[in-house]
């Protein structure tokens, strides 16, 4: 513990995060009376708050969270109307998803292609046991190195092209205009996006696409990590969005969900531990964020799994989680730049950061682009394309400005507690 001096008092949060706390406080199990919190809000309150239910993932399994314990009549009818909507939405849209997923992965085994898929289908049903409610994105795929020109091939011929390539990981967008707004978030039909993950082997370690499980999930079988492997990518992917301007706080529930589902099992937690043994980092990374957890939503973790991971954080970590974890979960897009005093202390643990802090502080070039072409566009389409990207440029500019000054002002009263640490 760090001693009364040192010790950061908690920053008191808004009463716009209060309720967003206030949300998560609805999957505790006893419930947590905050969730009271959420009675009587006024019409701009919900809107706000709508609007990061969506942004984090969160908006669905809040409503089916609300449906679960009898609080429905807490929201009112407007809002009720438009979850119903969602909802019903979401469930055509994840079944144009599941089609498209079967689609490609029976492209795949013809092609005789080394695959698992990742995410999304493949956590069904431990962190995720009703699908229809998750709010999924795009298709992620894990293929074999020898494999990734085949793959690519594949969803090329199938109408998808090249988005993003970033070493190991390749991001495909349809060639359908992408949608800008989120009330269309959930709409079956927005435009298509797949990924491929491209496995790297090491020396002397046997390829993880060797030991994939099936998994049936209506009436389909379909290749998937194994239990360990499985739990062991779902924490550090969300490590890596912890680390990152924006984390979904879906990432969070869905992963909280996993740890309780095997609380009891002794077996599984000595496997993890066993595989985890050869990389310090990755029980770095797991407990980071099984302390997160814990910092924003109460104890959840059994002590087989944070006597290797929890209890091996360096202090630095644990003062972060207490000064900056709640913001970080209950934030809103675009997020912040806190992260950054994370990634530079964890750098002295064997976490290399993803770039330096100048560079991630000050951007040196555009981001990338929010919509596509598409084919047969009119000259007005372009145009109105074109306006969105410069209004999300400005949009960026903004955020990386802001963010800065406030980083620059956070990282003195970080240097204070941070020191305060050896006192």
């Amino acid at each position: 513990m760090h001693s009364s001096r040192f010790n950061p008092t908690s920053h008191a949060l808004s009463r716009e995060f209060q309720l967003r706390e206030a949300v998560l406080f609805l999957f505790c199990d006893p419930l947590w009376m905050e969730y009271t919190r959420l009675m009587h809000l006024s019409k701009k309150e919900w809107q706000a708050l709508l609007h990061w239910l969506d942004t984090s993932g969160l908006a669905l399994y809040f409503f089916d969270r609300l449906r679960e314990l009898d609080l429905l009549e807490m929201l009112p009818a407007p809002v009720v109307a438009r979850l119903q909507q969602n909802l019903a939405d979401n469930i055509e849209r994840m079944d144009e998803m599941f089609v498209e997923s079967v689609a490609i992965q029976h492209r795949f085994k013809e092609a005789e292609i080394s695959y698992a898929v990742l995410k999304g289908f493949s956590l069904w049903p431990t962190s995720v046991p009703k699908l229809e409610f998750r709010s999924q994105l795009d298709l992620d795929f894990l293929v074999a190195e020898e494999c990734a020109a085949e793959a690519r091939r594949i969803l090329e011929d199938i109408g998808y092209r090249l988005h993003v390539s970033d070493g190991r990981h390749l991001d495909f967008t349809a060639d359908e205009a992408r949608t800008s707004s989120l009330r269309d978030l959930y709409k079956p039909g927005m435009g298509r996006s797949a990924e491929l993950h491209i496995e790297a082997v090491c020396p002397g370690r046997p390829s993880i696409l060797s030991r994939t499980e099936d998994l049936f999930f209506r009436g389909v079988s379909m290749p998937v990590l194994p239990p360990i492997d499985l739990f062991l990518g779902q924490g550090l992917h969300l490590y890596k969005h912890v680390c990152s301007q924006f984390s979904r706080a879906a990432h969070v529930i869905e992963f909280r969900r996993h740890v309780i589902s095997r609380s009891e099992d002794d077996a599984f937690w000595s496997k993890l531990q066993q595989q985890a043994s050869g990389d310090q980092t990755a029980c770095i990374r797991l407990g980071l964020v099984t302390r997160l957890i814990t910092r924003v939503m109460g104890r959840f973790a059994p002590e087989a799994l944070t006597c290797f991971t929890v209890d091996q954080l360096p202090a630095t970590a644990n003062l972060w989680v207490e000064m900056y974890g709640r913001r970080s979960v209950l934030a809103t897009f675009p997020g912040s730049k806190l992260y950054l005093l994370l990634e530079k202390e964890l750098e002295c643990n064997g976490l290399p950061a993803k770039r330096s802090l100048w560079k991630a502080l000050v951007p040196r070039r555009l981001p990338s682009s929010i919509s596509c072409a598409v084919r047969g566009e009119s000259l007005r389409a372009r145009l109105r394309r074109h306006r969105r990207q410069f209004f999300y440029i400005l949009f960026r500019l903004r955020f990386s400005t802001l963010e800065g000054i406030r980083f620059l002002r956070e990282s003195f009263l970080w240097r204070q507690y941070r020191n305060g640490l050896s006192q």
